[in-house]
């Protein structure tokens, strides 16, 4: 494998996705929260990014197979028609140049297949414990939606990794975008957090509110 490569499984017919991606970060908030909205959703798994610039390992399912390390789409045809991105691992933190490839390699993806809209989940490291739900987002527009929400302006910090660079590079190519995240002291998986991302992405969605 000499360069990040995107493995078509189905075709979906979509109609202007909204991309919710997830991946390890700060208490796995992000991969948590998404996985439970696959589930929800009953999403189908329609494409898997791989590239050398993940780790180098394999994992191991519970039948004993080995599979390197990958990003998975999911589609789901429900009203809104939703995207979700998930990932096993994120490259090493230090190797800048890959990250922006993954990035950018996913922003052209979901813009070709006619994403508008991106959500990324992530956890935001705190002193004390508190169950805050932070956003920070492209749109000032979306940004007062979340808050009317109940969610804090997350201010004057950073996002590190996909959870904010796919932010930053969706911007550049004309996608709003939003990335929710749950207040956790820890570095382990914070499922209490990860459950209110999650709800609050429903309510982001409005998908509370149909039968």
């Amino acid at each position: 494998m000499k360069q990040t490569f995107i493995r078509i499984i189905s075709h979906q017919e979509l109609n202007v996705p909204i991309f919710i991606a997830g991946f390890p970060s700060i208490g796995d908030i992000g991969r948590i929260s998404v996985k439970l909205l696959i589930d929800y959703l009953k999403a189908e798994l329609f494409a898997e990014l791989y590239s050398p610039t993940l780790p180098d390992y394999v994992n191991i399912d519970k039948k004993g197979i080995c599979h390197p390390p990958k990003f998975e789409f999911f589609a789901s045809t429900k009203n809104p028609n939703i995207v979700v991105a998930i990932g096993d691992a994120q490259p090493a933190s230090e190797d800048v140049p890959a990250h922006y490839e993954i990035c950018d390699d996913i922003i052209n993806f979901v813009i070709k297949i006619g994403c508008s809209k991106i959500i990324t989940a992530s956890g935001a490291p705190v002193v004390q414990p508190e169950k805050e739900i932070y956003v920070a987002s492209t749109s000032k527009n979306l940004l007062r939606k979340c808050i009317e929400m109940g969610s804090t302006p997350y201010k004057g910090g950073r996002i590190i990794g996909a959870p904010g660079l796919l932010l930053g590079l969706a911007e550049k190519k004309g996608l709003k975008g939003v990335c929710v995240l749950g207040s956790t002291t820890s570095l382990t998986a914070d499922r209490e957090a990860s459950f209110r991302i999650y709800k609050f992405i429903r309510k982001l969605l409005a998908l509370d509110t149909q039968n």
